[in-house]
């Protein structure tokens, strides 16, 4: 079933929706949310991109297969971890650096990152094969 109204207000939402997943996941290492619910909420962009135009339009959008997504999530937040190793502190130890004068990111933003990817990977291949079926 094609509805107009569906599509025109999917190519408004599915922005806002994905505007409002990165702002989780850039506030989630200071304060509540990060990587999983910025994940829930850009799967949640994707399903309803996905019952507007269909499961060819998200892969098409992609670029990129879902399972591929979860595995660079994996080595992402991996690397995050291993990271202090490397300065002789304990695994997933937060490590900081500054760009510019207010600016500080560390390795748990790179986590989150890594959370999020392997979240959206996983959501994606479930409702691409659920949507095939």
């Amino acid at each position: 079933m094609q509805s107009i109204i569906l599509s025109s207000a999917t190519r408004l939402l599915v922005g806002l929706i994905l505007v409002f997943s990165v702002y989780l996941l850039w506030r989630g290492h200071h304060l509540p949310g990060g990587g999983f619910a910025a994940a829930l909420v850009a799967a949640t962009g994707f399903a309803l991109f996905a019952l507007a135009e269909g499961q060819e339009a998200v892969r098409r959008g992609l670029r990129a297969d879902p399972r591929r997504i979860t595995a660079a999530g994996l080595i992402v937040a991996l690397t995050a971890g291993l990271l202090p190793l490397f300065s002789h502190r304990p695994f997933l130890t937060g490590l900081w650096g500054t760009l510019g004068p207010s600016l500080s990111l560390g390795t748990p933003l790179l986590f989150d990152v890594g959370v999020f990817l392997v979240v959206l990977g996983t959501v994606l291949t479930l409702l691409l094969a659920l949507e095939e079926s």
